[in-house]
């Protein structure tokens, strides 16, 4: 038997290596990353004696991101799919006003008002996709003239039924409901209360609630939020249909000739994106216990934004969900640190201009450095 030391193989000329900084650069996350470590490090050292990382402030600007971030998931993935609902705002003031209205004006049990708002929302989404998948009309058209549909029937059934556009009593007749805790309770209340006693967050002084905490648990909008940002990237990242969703926003043409099924994907993507919204409003709804016309205004772009912050490209096929949740808490932790910092509210619509500009810059710049266009 020869002892002769088997050739080593030379590498393929072919095959372009890719260094780890490169790897780094491509990753949809980085710009998500960089931006919550250069947000948290400015309201670190210029509002952390105004309470904003206390118990209670933590808890603030965390129910916002929470916000943002459950919608963030739906359009993600929607985006990364090769499409776009700019009726997300709109669907959010519907969905709530449908709760209202059939648990309030029509005496349904919340649970039933929940669950056919969800069904007729989720629908709604589905026949948006079916639009934009049949007439091939971009869904920026068609998710638009939805936008004024939804907000015209937010604003139009309350002023027909109850002569106003605000209807409130929910929390009334949520009382004892089976369905409506799991969208608008809290949990950990006993482990809030054990860190109060102990010293670890702060309680009240004097009234009623002395010795009690003043953050009294975690609010189901955030976990909700976690259990879709989790669900979100599993599906992308873990499952056939996550690959089916890259392929769909990449080349869905390549990718219908290789089998995927891509208008399914796609009107999936659009029913997700409706039940996110959906979620949204009745977390919304349970907090505030009314629904109002005028709520989720904007919101579609706040979300567009947050998923361009987390590297999404806006052309599909490329983007991460847990970068599209760093850009939702870069909006809340900055949304509230303006407050704490005695800086100007309004300047929040002026940063979130800013920030997408940068981003979609960022994300431009580096796409070329990787692909090596010009």
């Amino acid at each position: 038997m020869s002892n002769a030391t088997q050739p080593t193989a030379k590498p393929d000329e072919r095959v372009k290596e890719i260094s780890a900084f490169r790897n780094a650069l491509i990753r949809p996350e980085l710009g998500g990353i960089v931006g919550t470590v250069a947000v948290f490090t400015f309201f670190l050292l210029f509002a952390f004696d105004s309470g904003m990382f206390n118990s209670q402030g933590i808890m603030n600007w965390s129910v916002v991101s929470a916000q943002f971030m459950i919608i963030a998931v739906g359009a993600c993935l929607l985006m990364i799919a090769g499409e776009f609902d700019l009726s997300v705002g709109s669907m959010i003031g519907f969905a709530g006003m449908m709760i209202a209205i059939f648990s309030v004006t029509y005496g349904w049990p919340v649970w039933a008002a929940i669950i056919v708002t969800f069904v007729l929302c989720t629908a709604i989404g589905a026949l948006n996709g079916w639009i934009v998948i049949r007439t091939g009309l971009p869904s920026f058209i068609v998710t638009l003239a939805f936008l004024f549909i939804l907000r015209g029937f937010t604003i139009f059934l309350p002023q027909v039924i109850e002569r106003k556009t605000i209807i409130g009593g929910i929390l009334d007749v949520a009382e004892g409901d089976w369905l409506a805790p799991v969208f608008g309770g809290t949990i950990f209340k006993g482990l809030f209360v054990w860190l109060g006693e102990a010293g670890l967050i702060a309680t009240f002084e004097r009234g009623t609630k002395q010795g009690q905490p003043v953050v009294d648990g975690i609010p189901m909008l955030i976990i909700w939020a976690i259990a879709l940002i989790i669900f979100g990237h599993v599906l992308l990242t873990k499952t056939k249909f996550g690959n089916w969703i890259f392929a769909a926003g990449g080349d869905a043409e390549a990718a219908r000739n290789s089998g995927v099924p891509v208008n399914r994907v796609k009107i999936l993507m659009f029913m997700f994106t409706a039940f996110c919204a959906t979620v949204f409003a009745v977390c919304q709804v349970m907090e505030f216990g009314s629904a109002g016309a005028d709520r989720g205004l904007l919101k579609e772009f706040e979300a567009i934004i947050a998923v361009v912050i987390g590297g999404a490209l806006l052309t599909g096929g490329y983007g991460s969900v847990l970068g599209a949740a760093l850009g939702a808490l870069i909006f809340g932790v900055v949304q509230q640190g303006l407050f704490f910092a005695g800086v100007e509210s309004s300047l929040f619509r002026v940063f979130l201009g800013v920030i997408l500009l940068g981003a979609v810059i960022l994300n431009t710049y580096i796409r070329r450095i990787i692909t090596g266009e010009r």
